[in-house]
This record gives structure tokens, C-alpha cells and sequence, in this order.
């Protein structure tokens, strides 16, 4: 039985290893969770304007709002 599991774990350490963004899609196809998406496109929104916001592009951004 270990060296089915040594096996399974060497299968999966020789796998290329993926991006955040493509293990969010394979979690929210695998999972149907595709609500989830909004959210996290608007945290990364947010989070780009606020480190925007701190750099030269800010008053570029504040005459957008």
C-alpha cells in the first residue's frame, strides 16, 4: 500500500506546476463554484488601484472617480 501511495506522490510531484489563475479556473470548474469569480475580479481590481494609488499614476486615477 506505501509504494502505491510513494507512486501517487512522485506522479504528482513531476507535474507542471500551474499558475494562481489556472488553479482558481480548474477549483471553479471542478467545483462549480463559478460565483466565486466576481468577487475575486473585484479584490483584484481593488487591489491594484489602492498600489496604483500610491505611485505616480494617483492623480490619473482620483480624476476617474
Amino acid at each position: 500500500m506505501t509504494e502505491q501511495k510513494e507512486n501517487e506522490f512522485s506522479r504528482q510531484a513531476e507535474q507542471r506546476q500551474r499558475g494562481p489563475i489556472a488553479e482558481f479556473l480548474s477549483f471553479a470548474l471542478h467545483n462549480k463554484k463559478w460565483w466565486l469569480t466576481p468577487i475575486v475580479v473585484v479584490l483584484v481590481i481593488v487591489g491594484v488601484l489602492a498600489v496604483l494609488g500610491g505611485s505616480g499614476v494617483a492623480p490619473f486615477i482620483y480624476t476617474l472617480f
